[in-house]
């Protein structure tokens, strides 16, 4: 028998910040033909988690979120040729026929996205700006408590039994900062491995955050150097994947903070050049 889903909700207060992380359950199917109606797809992932969310709010009300909805408003629905090569690829790769229909559709079907979160505030928001300052990952590493600590996945694909497509959400906090890593992570079995990261750090003396994207990608003919059971294991397989772009820039506070308003949600994609 298996055990029966607890949904859950917890709550966290670092200094002005609350860090809220709610799990719940998959979308309904047909909450999800709606949305999928709604963002021009065929379908969704197979797992989609709509009401999970990571949220970093000030008590004056900007901040960012994290969630699957405003992920996948982030996917390409006009792939073009990235898809179709890998969708040859992919095919060669298979004798079944059937498959076929499965891999061309006129949207990305491995559900790719480039989303780094969502800025919460109305009259007060986070201000991005480029920088060159990088997260200090030496700091990351020293032994501090770990007060607080959450994963959230958003959403799963497994391509049709052919690899899988995910997108995940964890956080800690330390008592001199809090870390946060969204990992989209895409692997098509035979074809390639692809891995979004979007890292954000602050440190509780600062007036800004900062937050690092970066994509890496390798077709899996080019890792035979590498162990197949790697494959799986985005941790380890991570550092033999090609950097293909880095984003560095600094989430600045409001100079001004206005009293506390609703918050409204601006999406942050990776704006192309």
């Amino acid at each position: 028998m298996h055990p029966v889903f607890q949904s859950s909700r917890r709550d966290f207060t670092f200094g002005p910040w609350k860090l809220s992380a709610a799990r719940t359950h998959i979308m309904k199917s047909a909450q999800a033909e709606r949305l999928a109606d709604e963002l021009h797809m065929p379908s969704l992932p197979e797992m989609m988690f709509g009401d999970n969310i990571l949220r970093i709010q000030h008590d004056r009300g900007f901040g960012i979120e994290f969630n699957a909805t405003d992920a996948l408003k982030c996917v390409n629905n006009c792939q073009g040729m990235i898809k179709v090569a890998c969708a040859e690829e992919w095919q060669e790769s298979r004798s079944e026929t059937e498959h076929t229909k499965e891999v061309v559709k006129p949207y990305d079907w491995t559900y790719t996205t480039d989303y780094k979160g969502t800025l919460l505030g109305d009259t007060a928001t986070l201000k991005v700006v480029p920088t060159t300052e990088h997260i200090n990952t030496e700091k990351l590493k020293a032994r501090e408590q770990i007060m607080f600590f959450e994963e959230v996945l958003l959403f799963e694909d497994e391509l049709h039994d052919h690899g899988v497509s995910s997108l995940s959400v964890k956080i800690r906090v330390m008592p001199s900062s809090f870390f946060v890593l969204l990992r989209f992570f895409l692997r098509v079995d035979g074809v390639l491995i692809r891995m979004n990261d979007t890292r954000l750090h602050h440190e509780a003396d600062k007036a800004y955050m900062l937050r690092e994207y970066t994509s890496r990608e390798s077709k899996i003919s080019s890792l035979k150097h590498v162990p197949p059971s790697l494959f799986t294991e985005p941790n380890e397989i991570s550092q033999y994947l090609p950097v293909k772009e880095t984003i560095c820039e600094k989430l600045e506070f409001p100079e001004n903070l206005e009293p506390k308003a609703e918050a409204s949600l601006e999406t942050m994609c990776v704006k192309s050049k």
